[in-house]
């Protein structure tokens, strides 16, 4: 995507990598939306923090960024016991986004039986590869989620706008480029169609005041922010015609994890019959995992999060503001789960399907354990 007309991806190697083997820069996404910085990435140890302190997040984006972690440990040292510790590293980094787990696994199982003079090419090689993957993967999801913002326009008669409600950012800040749930957004406003975004804060972190709405705004999409708890106010006045939100983890019966806060907008479209819709990347789906309130871990973040916000003040300064009393407590559960009984669809790169284990077998039967077909 474009940044005030240059083309970014979310990570990508530096001009200085000797013959594609170097260091990996990114955006530092904790400072969107008041100031665009790139941060480089030397060594695993860098790729594990860009991970865990959240400069980079989505689960895409953290798989990617974690297959150049593991290639930049490779640079450093190529031997047995540097691989098993950056895996295990990285892999502590962030507990619910399965994506991490996938893309770390990949790349192991590429360098576990090379020998270590040629494990450092293979990491790099294997952690580009992943990149371009995602972007096709998204761009596929996107050209299969339009047909539905398209058919939610034209069955209430092409009205001036379409309104989509999403939560949290599931645009290219969380992907390599594209994003999940914003790709058919962005379609749809390409092709004409002249959809509006409602976008959620999404407290604590207000990735969705501060992200999804900066990288609207620079693609050009019309979008209004709006607070978390208005979403339902809005469904039940016929001001959504259609949610769309990313997932962190999906398990074989299409329970979905996303951004604490997801599975209250589910509720509130089911309660007034807005179509509530999760788009995925096929890595994203856990096939270990039947039942994702049970089984999914629930990653608990910093209480600062809560307490503190950061934005920038009247004479343009950065500063940080504590909101709650002194002595209150605050507790920080980053994603919930949405059973799959309140989506009305699942958006991947192969297709639409319903949320429940047969109609992702159906998607993707190589995966799928073997009793899901029936």
């Amino acid at each position: 995507m474009k940044i005030s007309g240059t083309p970014y991806r979310t990570i990508w190697l530096a001009d200085d990598a000797d013959g594609g083997i170097g260091a990996v820069e990114i955006i530092d996404q904790t400072k969107l939306p008041h100031a665009f910085l790139t941060v480089r990435l030397e060594t695993m140890a860098d790729a594990a923090t860009a991970i865990r302190d959240m400069w980079v997040r989505g689960a895409p984006l953290i798989g990617a960024t974690a297959a150049y972690g593991m290639a930049l440990a490779m640079r450093a040292d190529p031997s047995d016991g540097n691989l098993t510790a950056a895996y295990n590293t990285l892999m502590a980094t962030r507990p619910t986004a399965v994506n991490l787990r996938w893309a770390l696994d990949d790349v192991l199982a590429v360098l576990t039986n090379l020998p270590a003079e040629r494990r450092v090419e293979a990491a790099y090689r294997r952690a580009a590869e992943i990149c371009d993957d995602d972007v096709e993967i998204c761009s596929s999801i996107g050209d299969h989620g339009l047909p539905l913002i398209r058919g939610a326009w034209e069955k209430r008669g092409k009205p001036e706008r379409v309104n989509v409600l999403t939560h949290c950012n599931a645009g290219w800040l969380a992907t390599v480029d594209w994003g999940t749930a914003l790709a058919p957004i962005y379609k749809a406003h390409d092709a004409g169609i002249p959809v509006h975004v409602w976008v959620d804060e999404t407290r604590p972190r207000n990735q969705g005041a501060s992200l999804t709405a900066w990288e609207l705004n620079q693609h050009g999409v019309p979008h209004t922010v709006i607070v978390d708890n208005v979403g339902g106010h809005l469904m039940q006045h016929g001001m959504v015609d259609l949610c769309i939100t990313g997932t962190d983890r999906t398990t074989r019966t299409g329970d979905v994890a996303n951004k604490i806060g997801t599975y209250l907008k589910a509720l509130a479209a089911h309660d007034n019959g807005v179509p509530f819709y999760v788009a995925l990347p096929g890595p994203t789906i856990d096939w270990t995992v039947r039942d994702g309130v049970a089984e999914i871990p629930i990653e608990e973040r910093d209480a600062a999060e809560v307490t503190v916000l950061t934005g920038r003040t009247a004479s343009g300064d950065i500063a940080d503001i504590t909101i709650t009393p002194d002595g209150s407590p605050a507790a920080n559960y980053a994603f919930d789960v949405t059973p799959a009984r309140l989506v009305s669809g699942l958006v991947t790169e192969r297709g639409v399907c319903a949320a429940s284990e047969q109609g992702l077998a159906g998607l993707y039967p190589e995966f799928a354990p073997k009793s899901a077909g029936g």
